[in-house]
C-alpha cells in the first residue's frame, strides 16, 4: 500500500464565497435588474439593465487589469445577443427563449470539448471553485473533468426542456421564480454529486481531499452520512 497525498483545500466558506460571487454577478444581479426595471418601465429598459451590469463588470476588470472569469465572457456575449434580439422583436418570450436554448448549446460544448486535454468544464470550475495549480494538472483531475462532464450535459439539457416547457405555458414572472428556483435546485444536486464523485476518484488514486485547516468541518458533517457508504468501496 502506497503512503496516499493530501491535498489541502481552502474552507467551504471560502469556495461557497467565490462561487456565490461569480453567480451573483452573471446571473442573479442582471436577472433582478431586469425584473425591476421591467416593472419600473418597460421591456427596453428591462433589456438594457441587465447588459449594462454586465458589461459594468468587464469594462471594471479591463480597468482595473484584472483577470476577466470565462463565465463572465460566455454571459457578456450571450446576454448581448439576447439584448438585441429583445430590442428588435419586443418580445419577452423571445428574450427569454434564447438562454432556454442556450442550455442545449452549453451541453453541446460540454461533450464537443471531451477528446481534448482540458474540457470546457474544467475551464468553469476554475471560476467557480479554489483549485491549487498542482490538482488541476493532474491526470486524475483531468479524466474526472471528461467523466463529470455527461453528468453536466445531461442537467443542461434537462433545464432546456424544462425552461422551454415553463415559457409556453406560464408567465413571465412565473417563469422566472419557477424555471429559477427549479434550475439551480437541479444544478446544486448535480454539484453536490460531482463533489462525492470527485472525492471518491481521488481516494480511488490515494489521493485525500481536505478543506480548511483540517479540522472537522461544516462540509464533513454535512457529508459524512452521505460520503462513508460510497467511499467504503474506495478503501
Amino acid at each position: 500500500m502506497h503512503n496516499p497525498t493530501t491535498v489541502q483545500l481552502d474552507g467551504l466558506r471560502t469556495h461557497l464565497s467565490h462561487a456565490g460571487k461569480k453567480l451573483l454577478e452573471t446571473t442573479l444581479a442582471p436577472l433582478g435588474l431586469f425584473y425591476l426595471l421591467l416593472q419600473l418601465t418597460d421591456l427596453t429598459g428591462g433589456l438594457l439593465a441587465a447588459l449594462g451590469w454586465v458589461l459594468a463588470a468587464v469594462v471594471c476588470r479591463l480597468v482595473l487589469r484584472a483577470r476577466i472569469p470565462a463565465v463572465l465572457l460566455l454571459t457578456t456575449a450571450l446576454l448581448a445577443v439576447r439584448t438585441v434580439v429583445g430590442l428588435l422583436s419586443q418580445s419577452a418570450f423571445l428574450y427569454f427563449l434564447q438562454p432556454s436554448l442556450q442550455n442545449f448549446l452549453i451541453a453541446a460544448a460540454l461533450l464537443a470539448t471531451l477528446p481534448f486535454e482540458r474540457t470546457f468544464l474544467a475551464r468553469l470550475a476554475d471560476d467557480f471553485c479554489v483549485f491549487p495549480p498542482a490538482l488541476m494538472g493532474h491526470a486524475v483531475l483531468r479524466r474526472f473533468f471528461r467523466r463529470v462532464s455527461l453528468l453536466w450535459a445531461a442537467v443542461f439539457i434537462a433545464n432546456g426542456v424544462a425552461a422551454l416547457w415553463m415559457l409556453a405555458e406560464h408567465t413571465v414572472g412565473q417563469f422566472l421564480l419557477v424555471s429559477t428556483i427549479g434550475s439551480y435546485g437541479l444544478v446544486a444536486s448535480a454539484a453536490l454529486v460531482s463533489l462525492l464523485w470527485f472525492r471518491r476518484e481521488l481516494r480511488g488514486h490515494g489521493i485525500r481531499l481536505r478543506m480548511g485547516n483540517g479540522a472537522p468541518g461544516l462540509l464533513s458533517n454535512v457529508l459524512r452520512p452521505i460520503w462513508n457508504p460510497l467511499g467504503s468501496g474506495a478503501r
